[in-house]
């Protein structure tokens, strides 16, 4: 009885077998119907080789990080911009630079010494050391502090007493004047200022950033003090007829904004070497603000830009007389674009990984089983006619 109950759970059994292997989608064959072959092995390893280099291209893309781009309005109009400048002059003494910067608000920057550094180099690029002879004709004295040192007619009623050079071209600027020459003033003399201009024998690096508001503006570092007079932007140039300015520079880097990985500042490292004297260098920059965001969710406000240039001569004696536009110097102009690209990093999903690897895997064993099966029955074809004499 126990032997009927066994028997009858076995057919069961069975038979729940039996219908399940109606659903196998891959049915086997005897190895006695199997057949190996040279053609076949050779697809089977160079398959292998294939599917290989595949998962590993995969498995890159999948652990490398992705970057998508959206474009889209910029709403942060209202903050600051910060350009950050290195750019060193090969042939103009850090004395005789300035920088200013304006924009069409009206805003205005002049002679900008805040965040901005102007190191002086020696022609070989190194921190510049003053001439032993220089040294020693800079006769060191003890000032009174209380002292009130003459500032050459330009005294006003703010401003009685110059006790520095930089106090008399103040005073100089303060009433529109130009000042003819630095070798007349003691105070200038004695802090061996004269010296440093005429010595001709040193470069500068203009180095630092300046703040602007994100409209259309401009910003340049040219040659003379510059001041403010009766509303106008003005540079005094007296000293060009003595010291012709050769503007030829290096820019070291030239970006709006933090650096971001994706960033490309086109004027990196760029030289202009001018092959004439008082040279005006004109830089049209397109910015377009960018919004960064990296794989740690960390946001950076940035942006990129595109450049285009133009160089000039400038005649002083025309540019005086009104006929010639423009000065000597280096002259960046910038545009800030309505719209905003939106940076974003991101990596692939462990599933979209696995997605990859399974279509490389059945797609490759797919087309490989296709192709050994053209050239075994072609093989084969080839063989009935060569028994057959039909193949010469």
């Amino acid at each position: 009885m126990a032997s009927a109950v066994a028997g009858g759970g076995g057919a069961g059994g069975g038979s729940m077998f039996g219908s399940l292997r109606k659903f196998d989608a891959y049915p086997k064959t005897i190895d006695d119907f199997r057949i190996k072959t040279c053609g076949g092995a050779t697809i089977t390893i160079v398959s292998g080789i294939i599917m290989i280099a595949l998962f590993l291209a995969e498995l890159n893309f999948y652990l490398g990080v992705s970057i998508r781009e959206t474009l889209l309005m910029d709403t942060t109009r209202s903050e600051l911009m910060d350009i950050y400048i290195d750019v060193t002059f090969h042939k103009i003494p850090c004395e005789y630079l300035s920088v200013d910067a304006m924009d069409v608000s009206g805003g205005q920057q002049v002679d900008v010494d805040q965040d901005v550094q102007k190191i002086r180099l020696g022609l070989d690029g190194e921190p510049y050391v003053e001439p032993e002879t220089a040294a020693v004709a800079v006769v060191a004295e003890e000032l009174d502090p209380n002292r009130c040192e003459s500032c050459y007619g330009a005294e006003t009623d703010n401003r009685k007493c110059c006790n520095s050079c930089e106090d008399v071209r103040n005073a100089y600027r303060e009433r529109g004047w130009g000042l003819e020459s630095l070798g007349a003033i003691d105070q200038c003399k004695r802090e061996g200022i004269v010296g440093k201009a005429n010595a001709n024998k040193e470069m500068c690096r203009v180095k630092g950033n300046l703040k602007v508001s994100k409209v259309t503006g401009n910003f340049h570092i040219s040659p003379g003090k510059s001041f403010q007079h009766n509303h106008a932007h003005v540079h005094d140039l007296k000293f060009l007829s003595e010291f012709p300015i050769n503007l030829t520079h290096t820019i070291n880097r030239l970006a709006y904004g933090e650096f971001v990985p994706t960033q490309v500042n086109p004027l990196d490292n760029h030289t202009f070497v001018a092959t004439t004297l008082n040279t005006m260098r004109q830089y049209y920059t397109q910015v377009v603000p960018m919004r960064y965001q990296g794989l740690n969710s960390e946001v950076v406000l940035s942006n990129q830009y595109s450049v285009t240039y133009h160089s000039k001569t400038i005649d002083l004696a025309k540019a005086s007389r009104g006929e010639q536009s423009g000065l000597p110097g280096m002259f960046i102009s910038y545009d800030i674009s309505p719209l905003m690209v939106e940076v974003t990093e991101h990596r692939r999903s462990f599933t979209h990984f696995l997605t990859g690897v399974c279509a490389i895997v059945g797609g490759v064993f797919t087309v490989a089983g296709i192709i050994d099966s053209m050239v075994y029955n072609s093989y084969r074809a080839f063989q009935k006619k060569l028994q057959l004499g039909k193949v010469n």
